[in-house]
């Protein structure tokens, strides 16, 4: 179990430069054919055995030379262990022996994952961040000459770099500018990854987790936040109408014709309805003459029934 252990942590340590076998289906297919070729001629008698050991290593020499590179990739290639230049993509020849292609660069848009385990805020909150960069390889011979495995040198630079801005920012802050941190922390990182030949296009923040209890406690303020907004609000609003109130009365001084009206129409709004019942002020029946429209309503109701 622990030997199983260790090489699964070995794999997930290795880097991962691609790296391809010295042979290739159209160098395969070309050593076929030549050997082919040879063995024909030697069953013909038309070689000896010396010629036909010459033909076979002829064979394995031009098959190892035929390399390919797809679309996307660029060859690094060495010769006597130094740099020689870039090759493909597509086919290309080299020189066996003399040669040797170090590894394939992709330089399509990559992804790495990255996170932040119980990193202190600027408030002393601790907090897990899980993020991701978007990044490519633009000069591929930096990549393979200023730094030995890029991959894994973005993913602990970006961790740094998270961790970093992750203490220069409050809780508060870190939730609610997510976009303008990701910006900054993707700014830090192609300045740092240029001189490699890599640029990091973009970066983004996946997930933010705070402790359960602090949760609780920032939805419990929330919560009472809201409140005390309500409550301003419907204060707000009393003001508001205890003040057009106070304009109305302004109106009905001065005129009492307007203030009768209004009582009428009130008190016909009240007694519309079926079943309704209205208090009213005893004065309110000597000022407008109240009393004797009730009985003119109440004598109504009971004709209707």
């Amino acid at each position: 179990m622990t030997l199983l252990i260790n090489f699964k942590k070995i794999n997930n340590m290795k880097t991962k430069t691609i790296t391809k076998g010295v042979f290739n289906p159209i160098s395969v297919t070309v050593l076929i054919v030549m050997l082919g070729i040879s063995g024909g001629l030697y069953f013909l008698s038309v070689i000896n055995i010396p010629i036909l050991v010459s033909f076979i290593i002829l064979s394995v020499f031009i098959a190892s030379s035929i390399n390919i590179a797809n679309q996307w990739e660029k060859a690094v290639l060495l010769r006597m262990g130094n740099f020689k230049g870039l090759k493909g993509p597509g086919l290309f020849i080299i020189i066996p022996i003399i040669d040797r292609i170090d590894n394939y660069v992709d330089q399509r848009v990559r992804v790495t994952d990255f996170k932040a385990d119980q990193t202190l805020t600027k408030d002393t909150v601790p907090v897990n961040v899980d993020a991701v960069v978007y990044w490519t390889v633009w000069d591929v011979e930096k990549a393979a000459l200023e730094v030995q495995d890029y991959e894994k040198a973005i993913s602990y630079i970006a961790q740094t770099g998270l961790r970093d801005m992750i203490g220069k920012h409050e809780l508060g802050d870190l939730l609610q500018e997510r976009d303008k941190i990701a910006e900054d922390l993707q700014k830090i990182l192609d300045k740092d990854t240029n001189p490699w030949g890599i640029t990091c296009q973009t970066v983004g923040i996946k997930d933010i987790i705070i402790p359960p209890a602090l949760a609780d406690a920032m939805s419990k303020e929330a919560q009472a936040e809201r409140e005390r907004r309500a409550r301003v609000i419907l204060g707000t609003a009393e003001t508001e109408i205890a003040e057009k109130f106070g304009l109305a009365s302004q109106q009905y001084i001065d005129n009492p014709v307007a203030l009768h009206l209004r009582g009428m129409n009130m008190l016909f709004e009240g007694l519309k309805e079926k079943g309704s019942m209205v208090i009213v002020p005893s004065s309110a029946l000597d000022s407008m003459n109240l009393g004797a429209m009730g009985g003119l309503v109440s004598l109504a109701k009971s004709n209707e029934q």
